[in-house]
């Protein structure tokens, strides 16, 4: 089971996953204003390391790291977790509690539905006959 990220593992995830290869320097860069302390981003990144998000390859002394789980598969474990927690595993609750909170139109609550359907599609095994 994938753990839940805190904001600033979350933060750090999401620059590393449009990095692909990263030192800490590279992903401070990449942080917005006000920047955290190096420590700060270096501390973080070895929390990752240890809840096995991330690994890294030794130049010498400095450390280049490279996420270990891909944005799909957290985001997937996150958004099962999130229907579980708050929509009692009801995709369709989860559906209508922003169709309502959102004012969804009719038209954008089909193109959903035709965006999940497409996407059902996709995931099932090919059968070969």
């Amino acid at each position: 089971m994938i753990k839940e990220l805190t904001k600033a593992e979350e933060q750090v995830m999401q620059i590393l996953w449009k990095l692909e290869k990263a030192f800490v320097n590279d992903i401070l860069d990449k942080t917005p204003d006000p920047k955290p302390a190096y420590n700060t981003v270096s501390t973080i990144i070895r929390i990752l390391e240890k809840k096995g998000f991330v690994d890294h390859e030794a130049f010498g002394k400095t450390h280049r790291y490279f996420p270990l789980i891909t944005k799909r598969d957290y985001t997937k474990a996150y958004m099962k977790n999130f229907l579980s927690n708050y929509f009692g595993n009801s995709f369709q609750e989860m559906v209508s509690f922003f169709a309502k909170e959102d004012k969804m139109s009719l038209a954008d609550l089909e193109d959903l539905m035709n965006e999940v359907g497409k996407d059902l599609d996709n995931d099932k095994p090919e059968s070969h006959d």
